[in-house]
């Protein structure tokens, strides 16, 4: 008998919210700058003299970020054979990104490893079976909360990684408003969610890394958005957001009158810029590449 998966938090009414706050935020395009300014140079490093690479993505989701760094590294080494292992506890995104991947010309080539299981769950398999695949470049996008221990996932998965290999982990920047928030209401906010384990932002992974003895380097990633409709009761954008940046089905419900205001008098004055009647939210982001 297999285990039951551990749920991810993209499971069921969140990944709607999840898709529609990708499509307000901006976040996607933040990051696919910051990957097409960063990785061309690393993935030069990463393949010289190799005569095949392998990728491993951990929590890729709809795949949308790793069909573009698959192209990039493609695009630096058009001879060399590339294998994709993708870890994703969502079967809903993993069929959006094989989706993704059918519609791709360039990528018809790569074959793909479909594990739909959580990233604990796979650090498991892999170490029961003793087999351990090494990859030249492994990325964790956004999904370092959804871990137990932080210092063990780090760990393990920086150990698959071959000679001259990187494992790349984006992450919200700490002090970003996501840090402000998730920080100051981390009873609230964990009481009505059990995915995500644990509020992480750079600050602890870096403080991690450094724990370790490990070598990094930093990217910054800036990026911000319009909140003003969250402050409007009756907009359906502002409830699906505040959805999606508490974790929650609804936030209204999920919250007495009294926590609700004080979150929105935080995300206003604490985690935002005023300017010209818009409500920037802080959605900064840091990229870290973890040395093999």
């Amino acid at each position: 008998m297999t285990a039951e998966p551990t749920h991810t938090c993209y499971e069921g009414h969140t990944v709607p919210n999840f898709q529609f706050y990708l499509e307000h935020s901006g976040e996607h395009e933040a990051m696919l700058q910051c990957v097409q300014n960063v990785l061309p140079g690393e993935f030069t490093r990463i393949g010289a003299g190799k005569s095949s690479l392998d990728v491993l993505g951990v929590g890729s989701g709809g795949g949308e970020m790793d069909v573009h760094m698959l192209s990039l590294l493609q695009s630096a080494f058009p001879a060399v054979p590339i294998t994709a292992d993708i870890v994703e506890g969502s079967s809903k995104l993993t069929d959006n990104f094989k989706a993704l991947v059918a519609k791709t010309a360039n990528l018809q080539k790569i074959p793909f490893n479909w594990h739909i299981m959580h990233s604990g769950d796979y650090e498991k398999q892999v170490k029961a079976k003793g087999d351990m695949k090494k990859f030249d470049f492994i990325h964790m996008i956004q999904m370092i909360y959804y871990v137990d221990n932080l210092g063990e996932t780090i760990k393990f998965y920086q150990s698959l990684l071959k000679k001259n290999g990187r494992l790349m982990i984006i992450i919200e920047a700490g002090n970003s408003g996501w840090d402000i928030l998730w920080k100051t209401f981390a009873n609230e906010l964990h009481q009505c969610n059990d995915a995500i384990k644990e509020y992480r932002s750079s600050n602890e992974v870096i403080a991690c890394l450094k724990n370790q003895g490990l070598k990094y380097d930093e990217h910054p990633v800036p990026n911000s958005f319009d909140i003003i409709e969250c402050f409007n009761p009756s907009s359906e954008t502002g409830q699906r957001l505040l959805n999606f940046m508490t974790a929650q089905e609804n936030f209204h419900e999920s919250f007495t009158p009294e926590i609700r205001a004080s979150m929105l008098d935080l995300l206003r004055d604490k985690c935002s810029t005023e300017k010209d009647g818009k409500v920037f939210f802080n959605s900064d982001l840091k990229c870290i590449l973890v040395h093999g």
